[in-house]
């Protein structure tokens, strides 16, 4: 695994008008190499894109194949987030104003000590704290 990969940078791989290039690098990476992730990873993409869906953005169609395109990249998803919740997640959650969501990317980076590709900027102002190699900045 190459990254701990966010729901932000997955979702601007899907939206053209979202796209950067450094999202673009993350992206090959991921290809290239694989990634992990927590578990509420697919749901918040699939949150992302149902949402856009509502919204009318995009329709049906392109959440599914988007979805099943995500499926074919090799993202493991971590089977020790869970158990960190209550405890480490919770810390950095709570130290850093960020949500627990989000704290646990940062929690998995810091533990399986691999750069985090996000676009969150809370997020990415915790990492940098932490001291947590950050990737996809625009």
């Amino acid at each position: 695994m190459s990254l701990v990969l966010d729901s932000s940078i997955t979702l601007a791989w899907l939206f053209e008008d979202e796209r950067t290039p450094a999202a673009d690098e993350v992206l090959q990476r991921v290809v290239e190499n694989g990634a992990v992730a927590p578990s509420l990873w697919r749901l918040e993409v699939a949150n992302g894109l149902q949402t856009a869906v509502r919204r009318g953005r995009i329709d049906p169609g392109f959440r599914d194949a988007s979805i099943t395109d995500l499926q074919a990249l090799m993202v493991a998803v971590d089977p020790e987030t869970h158990a960190r919740a209550w405890a480490d997640t919770l810390e950095l959650a709570a130290r850093h104003g960020l949500t627990l969501y989000d704290a646990a990317y940062l929690e998995l980076a810091q533990r399986r000590r691999l750069p985090l590709a996000t676009l969150d900027r809370e997020l990415r102002a915790a990492a940098e704290v932490n001291g947590v190699e950050l990737l996809g900045a625009r």
